[in-house]
């Protein structure tokens, strides 16, 4: 079991920007902020997912880069979250990775849609209808 995940991101405040519009749609909030790291939860205090401006210096050979082969999948609660969370990616900055809809080849119940963030990460939000009690 994940405790928490920490992306890399080239422009803290760009990155912020994208993930307060693109989380909102899945229930995720900013609950934490550490040295212009920020993190994203449900509850106060408990983040589940971080933004780590601090680890890009300029120039540096850590930058973040897209295509190797980091993808982060959030889940949602309902398709209608999932269409959020695309409208939303897209219009905050991200590129469409994969429009909303079934994916009958990953599990029947399966619904998502996916989008490249503005640092090139591939982002996901899935509701998995099959999986539900």
């Amino acid at each position: 079991m994940l405790d928490h995940v920490s992306i890399p991101v080239q422009d803290g405040p760009r990155a912020a920007a994208f993930y307060d519009a693109v989380l909102a749609a899945i229930g995720l909030r900013r609950v934490k902020e550490v040295n212009g790291s920020v993190g994203y939860g449900r509850e106060a205090g408990w983040p589940m997912f971080w933004l780590e401006p601090g680890w890009l210096a300029p120039q540096s050979a850590r930058t973040a880069r897209p295509g190797l082969g980091l993808h982060i999948s959030f889940r949602a609660n309902s398709r209608a979250e999932v269409d959020a969370f695309h409208r939303a990616a897209l219009a905050n900055g991200g590129r469409d990775a994969g429009a909303p809809g079934p994916r009958p080849q990953y599990s029947s119940g399966f619904y998502g849609a996916f989008a490249f963030d503005p640092d090139g990460f591939k982002v996901e939000a899935v509701v998995r209808e099959d999986l539900r009690p």
